[in-house]
């Protein structure tokens, strides 16, 4: 990217590309990301290449286009594949179903299969709310009948399918369909049409809930032919650029080059920005070969933005202030803070799309079909405001363009007008906590503050992956890049009713859960070095709901509920030493960051009754769940007893701060106690063990990481020395397994283990095979933090906040400088 006036700032690229233009950069690119609603991503490397989604899968269109001297190039986007309904899903109307959640014997599968002992039901099927056959057991089997008049004018026959975890699917008795893993949204599975018949027809699918929130939900569309028959040209994009609050596409259209470059100012030292959910698109483009041409640009936003099912009706609108054009567009239902869990995009409130009048723009409103065949014959009038899947248009006008180049942006900001439930109190987005602000406001700032939010932006590029490299070199600092937009945007800011901070968390893919304490835990390196205050606000909801009275066990709560609902933990079981470990080792970090107690002292009756169950029952731990719950319960886990061995030193740490010397003393001797009689169970020659006693086992102890960033001193340096050692022997070509259980593998977690390797070298030979991952899997996605290390593959989990634990070892050359 070259320096202009309004542009000037960004910072150069040359430290962040490749040699080669097309090189991936990313499993998923992050263009608008603010939250875990307003979270839109283009999953191919070329911007071009593919519709851009919500971080769940779900088609969120944005569309750009660029005109140079009549011709148009598409640069951003696809349109969206156009389906005809042959039997409705739920997203569409109810339906009704025969099931069991009893393993049927017979061909269950079959027309003829006599089903009147099964129970009779209506979708939606799952554990939602809204869900009208509530689904909370391990495996559903599901039968629906329904007929077929005629299949010849089908284009192309596609199964319409959303489940979680596992499924499979039988079309008149024979399988079509079978896949171990949650569905992305609704996923539409060529069939061939001849396996349907003329009359009676069933569709017949098992259904495995294997842990979290579950849903089974299928139907049948024909997908429509194009309705556009000349193609549009595609611009030849040369580079992809990402840094930490920027995603920078370069061009070549014809006589013009083109950079468009989607900033997100998610700066969190400054909580006012950071909350402004607003987005800047930036257009640059200047002539290739000294001489003029006329250029405009293109814009087409889908007002799915706005909805958590396409089938849902909207509104759209255009109107202007002092100083913008406007579009909006939000649903006519508008049921503020009603649908919570995982597989879940906001309903309510309103999404904009908004440029200066000075750029003199032009905005129209159309269903998505006709967006850019309206745009391709010049027309620029609203023909529909009501409906579905409309389009919110923009043209942005650059007239006669030169060798100088010239830019203009536009803006995608997100009114949800109530953004969290707590303990049943809505609560306003941080930026309006008074109620008095609105989103026009908002718009218009960011539309005045434009060159100095990018200054920011551009100076903690640089600084963060300056920061980064120097911590870990190149492979980690792309690594930290590409966390920190995702971590950030699985966060919404609010406060709560007694006027504290709450940074609460969504447990995006794996259960949809509020502020869980075991996702804070791997995401806090990030905000222990930007922002300590952020740190605060994900463990005073948990504090808070432990000193009201409302969880009234001696250990910490897993999470707050289900989001956006914190209302109470809705996790099925506690993880007593996981989360009490937990949320003293992060108390103890706060507090270091912060260089004063003060933290702690406020919640300290707290921390001591946590602390206390550590000792009592943090050594040996017994069968119950840790951070890793999809690998099972386990117990004697070595890992899980290193947290509580640490946990109890960060007490006494805190205790040494507050003046306590003497309870101190009593628990760092209690802490060091233990790391004597803890290599001993552990201990096997060579290595530790996954579980007490059980030779043969191994596992990353990434918690021992903490020993070293808060320089508690507890355990000896050869127990690093052998483990990272070990470790070395056992990595493959995408990483270190988790344990020697499984080939899958946890990056975050790598990260830790990374972090307390004796030598460069050795961190380098764990850090390389993650950023390999990282580059080579085939998982297009939002970052994935749960793969398998044989082939690269996504096992589970996306686009969420643990990546922030790929800060550890800056983190750790933060707080110990010198070391």
């Amino acid at each position: 990217m070259k320096k202009n006036l309004l542009f000037g700032f960004v910072v150069l690229l040359t430290s962040f590309q490749y040699t080669l233009a097309q090189d991936r950069k990313a499993p998923s690119y992050p263009l608008i990301t603010h939250n875990t609603y307003f979270s839109v991503w283009s999953n191919s490397d070329k911007l071009a290449e593919s519709t851009t989604t919500h971080w769940t899968g779900a088609e969120q269109s944005l569309i750009g286009i660029i005109n140079v001297d009549g011709t148009d190039y598409r640069f951003l986007g696809k349109e969206p594949e156009q389906y005809k309904t042959i039997l409705a899903a739920s997203d569409e109307k109810p339906y009704a179903v025969k099931y069991t959640e009893t393993k049927p014997d017979g061909d269950w599968t079959s027309a003829q299969y006599a089903d009147a002992e099964w129970k009779e039901g209506m979708s939606p099927i799952g554990d939602a709310h809204g869900d009208k056959l509530k689904w909370r057991s391990r495996d559903i089997w599901i039968r629906r009948v329904f007929n077929i008049t005629q299949t010849d004018d089908i284009n192309k026959l596609l199964l319409k399918t959303s489940w979680d975890d596992d499924i499979e699917v039988y079309l008149n008795g024979e399988k079509v369909f079978t896949r171990v893993g949650v569905s992305k949204g609704y996923e539409m599975i060529p069939i061939d049409k001849s396996k349907l018949k003329i009359g009676e027809n069933i569709i017949a699918m098992h259904v495995v809930n294997t842990g979290g929130g579950s849903r089974a939900d299928v139907g049948l569309v024909d997908k429509e032919k194009p309705t556009i028959t000349k193609e549009l040209e595609v611009a030849d994009q040369k580079n992809v650029t990402i840094n930490a609050t920027q995603t920078i596409y370069s061009f070549k259209v014809g006589k013009i080059d083109l950079d468009v470059t989607f900033t997100s100012p998610l700066i969190l030292s400054d909580l006012n920005l950071l909350s402004r959910p607003v987005s800047y698109i930036t257009y640059k483009v200047k002539a290739n070969d000294k001489k003029t041409h006329a250029v405009k640009v293109f814009f087409s936003a889908s007002t799915d933005l706005a909805v958590n099912q396409p089938k849902q009706a909207v509104t759209a609108s255009k109107y202007s202030t002092a100083g913008l054009s406007i579009l909006k567009a939000g649903t006519d239902e508008q049921p503020i803070l009603q649908k919570n869990g995982d597989d879940v995009r906001i309903d309510w409130g309103y999404v904009y799309v908004a440029a200066p009048k000075a750029t003199a723009v032009s905005q129209f409103i159309t269903g998505a079909k006709e967006a850019v065949l309206a745009f391709r014959k010049g027309a620029s009038t609203t023909t529909v405001t009501k409906g579905n899947s409309l389009a919110l248009n923009t043209v942005i006008p650059f007239g006669k363009v030169g060798a100088v180049a010239v830019s203009k942006f536009i803006e995608i900001g997100y009114d949800d007008i109530y953004s969290m439930q707590y303990f049943k109190t809505n609560l306003r987005p941080w930026w309006n906590n008074s109620g008095k602000e609105t989103i026009e406001g908002q718009l218009a700032k960011a539309a005045t503050e434009y060159g100095s939010v990018l200054q920011k932006c551009a100076a903690l590029n640089q600084s963060l992956y300056a920061d980064a490299l120097k911590s870990g070199g190149k492979a980690y600092a792309d690594l930290c890049v590409l966390a920190y937009r995702q971590s950030i945007a699985a966060h919404i800011l609010v406060k709560s009713p007694q006027g504290e901070i709450l940074w609460f968390s969504k447990e995006n893919f794996s259960g949809g859960f509020v502020n869980t304490v075991d996702v804070t835990y791997p995401s806090a390196p990030l905000y222990l070095i930007y922002n300590p205050k952020l740190m605060q606000g994900m463990l005073n909801g948990i504090f808070y709901f432990s000193e009201s009275g409302k969880f009234v066990h001696n250990f910490a709560a897993h999470d707050l509920g289900s989001y956006p609902h914190a209302n109470g933990q809705t996790y099925g079981e506690g993880m007593p030493v996981e989360e009490s470990g937990n949320m003293t080792i992060l108390t103890a970090a706060i507090c270091r960051a912060q260089g004063s107690p003060a933290y702690a002292k406020l919640h300290w009756k707290t921390l001591t009754t946590w602390v206390d169950y550590l000792v009592k029952e943090g050594f040996d731990p017994a069968n119950q769940l840790c951070t890793d719950d999809f690998a099972g319960h386990l117990a004697r886990n070595a890992n899980l007893s290193v947290k509580a061995i640490v946990g109890i030193g960060c007490y006494a740490q805190l205790a040494d701060a507050l003046g306590e010397k003497a309870t101190a003393a009593k628990y760092r001797a209690i802490a060091k106690d233990m790391v004597g009689r803890w290599q001993k169970l552990a201990g096997d020659k060579d290595h530790y063990t996954l579980t007490f006693e059980n030779p043969g086992t191994w596992s990353q102890k990434y918690n021992l990481v903490w020993d070293k960033v808060l320089d508690l001193n507890l355990f000896p340096q050869s127990v690093y020395d052998t483990e990272t050692k070990y470790y070395l022997s056992k990595q493959n070509e995408y990483g270190l397994p988790l344990d020697s259980r499984k080939t899958y593998t946890k990056s975050d977690w790598i990260l830790w283990t990374a972090t307390f390797a004796p030598t460069r070298k050795e961190f380098d030979e764990l850090v390389k095979p993650v950023y390999k991952f990282a580059l080579e899997t085939p998982s297009r996605v939002p970052l994935s933090d749960w793969h398998e290390t044989t082939n690269g593959k996504q096992t589970g989990f996306q686009a969420r906040s643990v990546v922030g634990g790929y800060y550890m070892k800056m983190l750790y050359d933060k707080l110990n400088p010198g070391k």
